[in-house]
C-alpha cells in the first residue's frame, strides 16, 4: 500500500487496523512465534523497515502510556531484546489488529487473564 499505491504511513496503517483480526490459538507463552531478525532482515528487508516503524510508534504510545514502567514497555515490544533479537509476531498481530479474540469464548478469556493481560490495560 506504501510502495505501490502511494498511500501514507498511516493511511495504510488505518486499513491494516481496520481490516486484520488475530484469533489466537495457544494459551502457552512458548508456542507463540518469535522469528530472527537476522533471518527476516535478509529474506524481507522492507517488511523489517515497517516492523521497526511500527514498533517505533507503538513505543512512543507505551512510553506515554506508562511513563515510569521502562520495563512494562520493554515486555510489550515488538522486538525482544537478545541474541538473537527476534520479532515477537502474536504481540504484531495484536498491535497490527482491531480485535484480538481466542478460538472459543473460553479461550479468549483465558488470554485476556493470562497470556495478553498487560495488553488489555492499554
Amino acid at each position: 500500500m506504501i510502495d505501490e499505491e502511494k498511500l501514507s504511513f498511516d493511511e495504510a496503517f488505518a486499513v491494516v487496523k481496520s481490516t486484520f483480526a488475530y484469533t489466537n490459538h495457544t494459551v502457552l507463552p512458548e508456542a507463540l512465534e518469535k522469528w530472527s531478525i537476522d533471518i527476516m532482515g535478509n529474506l524481507l528487508p522492507r517488511h523489517m523497515d515497517l516492523i521497526y516503524l511500527i514498533n517505533f510508534l507503538y513505543i512512543q504510545d507505551l512510553k506515554k502510556k506508562f511513563p515510569d514502567d521502562g520495563e512494562k514497555v520493554g515486555r510489550l515490544s515488538l522486538i525482544e531484546e537478545g541474541w538473537p533479537k527476534k520479532v515477537r509476531m502474536a504481540y504484531l498481530a495484536i498491535v497490527c489488529s482491531h480485535t484480538v479474540n481466542g478460538v472459543a469464548a473460553m479461550h479468549s478469556e483465558l488470554l485476556r487473564k493470562g497470556l495478553f493481560k498487560e495488553f488489555e490495560e492499554m
